[in-house]
């Protein structure tokens, strides 16, 4: 706990000077940040984007591409299931898992929960994603992720086989502290990971999350978290970059609070 504390200080000092405009000798190059930006331009594509889940936190945008998927993987399950709801009514099973609580919020016939985190080992408490797909034996090769396990996302996907990764056709990812972007120790963490995904799959929809409000730092804007949706490539007919924003079908994770519409430095020369 103590380590932790420290490190939320010193992550606040580094912001703090950052938004004071004093570039310190750890953050991130202007150069790293453009390069990084031009890589995680959502795309539309030949699939409309339709909303799954509630009007709030727990619904996400996905590309309307869901038939023969055969299951969805939800890890970060806590009270609310309201998109593994509706998925799971579309006749798909939902594999949940989340070791904070001893079961999902309510029962369904499509629901399988397992109390573990996911992680990047394999014991009591936690399970890796390949070996939650493995010990699944879900049919096919068509599968779906929805994850939002608080900034364990990172070490999961990189842990990942990629072999499994290629099995999940769509992935609805909350990626937390992402604005440690602006420190170059955890860009390299944040580069790493999306060039792992970007080899396979495009970015449909990006939606920051209201909770916290954006860093401003050169010519660029960041949140502490956002959805990201992923779509595999052999899915998509044909692209172009998306730069409207914010969609009409997104919705304020926070209900009480006005909603941000994603910066045009992500999406925009």
């Amino acid at each position: 706990m103590r380590r932790k504390v420290i490190r939320n200080l010193k992550k606040l000092a580094f912001y703090y000077l950052v938004k004071k405009g004093i570039v310190l000798s750890e953050a991130t190059s202007d150069e790293e940040l453009k390069k990084f930006f031009c890589l995680v331009r959502p795309h539309r594509t030949n699939h409309n984007l339709i909303r799954v889940g509630s009007e709030a936190d727990g619904g996400y945008l996905l590309p309307n591409d869901l038939e023969g998927i055969s299951c969805l993987y939800s890890p970060g399950v806590e009270k609310t299931a309201s998109f593994e709801l509706d998925i799971a009514n579309r006749g798909i099973k939902c594999f949940m898992a989340d070791y904070s609580v001893d079961s999902a919020p309510f029962h369904h016939e499509n629901f399988i929960f397992e109390k573990k985190f996911i992680g990047i080992s394999d014991d009591d408490v936690y399970m890796k994603l390949s070996t939650w797909v493995s010990k699944s034996n879900a049919i096919g090769n068509d599968f779906m992720l929805q994850m939002d396990i608080e900034g364990a996302e990172f070490e999961v996907l990189m842990d990942l086989d990629e072999k499994v990764l290629q099995q999940f056709r769509v992935m609805i990812i909350e990626f937390h502290d992402f604005d440690g972007l602006f420190n170059r120790s955890s860009f390299r963490l944040i580069n790493l990971t999306f060039r792992k995904l970007l080899k396979y799959f495009e970015i449909v929809h990006i939606h920051p999350n209201n909770s916290n409000k954006p860093i401003k730092y050169l010519d660029y804007e960041i949140f502490h978290a956002l959805e990201f949706t992923f779509l595999r490539k052999d899915r998509i007919a044909n692209k172009s970059i998306q730069t409207n924003f914010p969609h009409a079908l997104d919705k304020p994770c926070v209900s009480n609070q006005a909603d941000y519409a994603l910066p045009s430095c992500w999406h925009s020369n």
